[in-house]
């Protein structure tokens, strides 16, 4: 798909944050950073016409809801859930989609869109919060919370405020590559990758978190992927037990150590296909697999392609 227009849908009363997100994603030239540029306008039932936020105050759009159907991406932010959601607004969804446009909601945006049907037989996810309501309303869905976001292709759900950045900024790594959706997270300083398929948060309770915090744990296998890591290891080097390290890890980061550690390198032999052109045998060797025919199985797993096709999609070098 292209990823040029972009078109944040407002409804009364509209989620500040959730809003926010896809304007910052989205909204801001970053063109110095090497990000391409994005049309991107807010939409409303009236332009000019203010929409009240949940938190008070007021958006004003620029446009009104039809001028989103030529868009390349619909976000549809959080907004009050309701009973029956404007005609209007579900057949401009519709359109845009049937034209070729990607939907990314963001929290209950997810009703939004579960409302116009797209969403029938397919998986999705809101938030967490909302889960037993929105498998009452709409039990033709497949909707879960145990994700961050979840990807349909034409369809992104994601759940609960941040999660919404990190839908977003896996949209961007899809169509664009890790080096811009990287670049657009080091402007925001959050994550440049959470995995979609990490939990919303914690159902156990956190521990307390003291000075004694996995940062610069984290930290040191990012500056060393090179180097082999365990739990054992990096338990030992945290000064814990492997049982206390792996919880600890999974409380801070919503992962176990083995797959954060995959994701991470995987996220790093992106950046060096994109950017260099060392062979794949020599990238596997900078992130730590074992074999060039490891890091393809893992890339492959968690990227949905081959390195060599993505590096031709993505280069830069």
């Amino acid at each position: 798909m292209a990823l040029h227009s972009v078109a944040a849908l407002l409804l009364e009363p509209m989620a500040a944050f959730e809003y926010a997100v896809a304007a910052e994603v989205f909204g801001l030239d970053r063109t110095e950073d090497g990000v391409p540029a994005f049309d991107f306008i807010t939409a409303g039932p009236v332009a000019g016409q203010p929409v009240g936020l949940t938190s008070g105050g007021w958006l004003v759009p620029s446009h009104v809801w039809s001028d989103a159907i030529g868009a390349d991406l619909v976000v549809l932010p959080a907004s009050q859930i309701k009973d029956e959601y404007p005609a209007e607004l579900l057949d401009v969804v519709r359109e845009a989609h049937a034209r070729g446009a990607t939907v990314l909601t963001i929290c209950s945006g997810a009703f939004t869109l579960a409302a116009t049907g797209l969403l029938d037989g397919k998986e999705a996810t809101t938030h967490w919060r909302y889960l037993d309501l929105f498998k009452r309303r709409f039990p033709q869905v497949d909707v879960t919370m145990d994700v961050l976001y979840v990807d349909n292709g034409s369809l992104i759900t994601g759940a609960g405020t941040s999660a919404g950045i990190d839908a977003c900024l896996h949209l961007v790594r899809r169509e664009l590559g890790a080096t811009v959706a990287n670049a657009i997270a080091r402007r925001m300083v959050v994550p440049p990758q959470r995995d979609g398929g990490q939990r919303q948060y914690v159902a156990a309770p956190v521990p307390e978190c003291t000075a004694d915090s996995l940062q610069p744990i984290l930290l040191h296998v990012l500056e060393n992927l090179h180097e082999p890591h365990s739990v054992s290891s990096l338990a030992r080097r945290a000064v814990m037990s492997e049982r206390t390290f792996a919880r600890r890890f999974a409380a801070e980061t919503g992962t176990t150590p083995h797959h954060w550690l995959l994701q991470q390198r995987v996220l790093r032999a992106r950046e060096l296909l994109e950017r260099t052109d060392s062979s794949v045998e020599q990238i596997a060797s900078e992130v730590g697999f074992s074999s060039a025919a490891l890091l393809r199985s893992h890339f492959q797993t968690a990227v949905g392609t081959s390195p060599q096709r993505y590096r031709r999609a993505f280069s830069t070098a």
